[in-house]
């Protein structure tokens, strides 16, 4: 049975919320009555996630900036809170990967993930941190299992979502007095997703990879949405500094593909 939580009149932000886990992210909260701001680097992208969203019982707002462009960044996420006011949730999912073993990877590659990845999301943070509400505003960063497990092809990314979950960490001690709380969320396999759609390529691998999940499935979008929804509710209002894993138990077992 799925929780039920209200956002009405809530204004939650998702930037990357334009396509998979973080459209899905959006699509929940709006559901759940909030006003929602989307940004991604594709105009056509962010028109057809915003008429989505719109028809959701939620409203919605679309932007379009490149995470690793910070003030892009500031002027959509101003632009955003001058609209509705003060940011109650902020959904921070930038991403970036290319598998790649690291004699391969040149250092150009190396800094495009970091750059995506680690100060795209630093990016957002800093730019939303003037507008959001204070007591009460909640920060969620979408993580990835390579921030804790390393992993072959993915030395790049490991470096850089490490680096997500500690400036989350960090930012949650400096920010909580102000009544912020900062936490992460780490999906694990997620079906109908772009980087799943590259790994389950027959159905041979795809039950290679549900096989590897504990609960013997691949999640869905709304698996990771339902914790975010957790994360920035009243009932985790004790909880800052965390990286949970929306995973099925795929961490437990070393996030392997067998």
């Amino acid at each position: 049975m799925k929780a039920s939580f209200d956002y009405s009149g809530a204004n939650v932000f998702v930037s990357g919320g334009t396509s998979g886990i973080n459209l899905g992210i959006a699509k929940a909260f709006a559901a759940r009555g909030a006003r929602i701001g989307v940004a991604s680097r594709k105009q056509d992208k962010v028109d057809a996630a915003v008429a989505q969203l719109g028809s959701d019982a939620g409203s919605a707002l679309g932007y379009t900036f490149d995470v690793r462009d910070p003030e892009g960044v500031q002027t959509a996420i101003s632009a955003y809170a001058e609209e509705v006011g003060e940011i109650d949730v902020l959904i921070s999912g930038a991403a970036g990967n290319f598998p790649a073993l690291a004699k391969d990877i040149s250092n150009n590659g190396f800094k495009s993930v970091i750059d995506i990845d680690l100060l795209g999301t630093w990016h957002v943070m800093k730019a939303a941190y003037p507008h959001m509400r204070r007591p009460g505003g909640s920060i969620i960063n979408v993580s990835a299992p390579q921030a804790a497990i390393p992993m072959a092809l993915q030395t790049h990314v490991c470096a850089a979502k490490a680096g997500v979950d500690m400036v989350t960490r960090c930012l949650a001690i400096e920010w909580g007095p102000e009544g912020l709380r900062v936490n992460g969320v780490i999906p694990g396999p997620i079906d109908g997703t772009e980087g799943m759609d590259r790994l389950a390529t027959t159905e041979e691998a795809r039950q290679k990879i549900e096989k590897s999940v504990p609960l013997n499935r691949m999640g869905v979008p709304d698996d990771v949405a339902q914790t975010c929804l957790y994360l920035a509710s009243d009932a985790a209002s004790y909880v800052s500094g965390a990286i949970v894993p929306a995973d099925g138990g795929w961490m437990q077992n070393g996030a392997r593909m067998a």
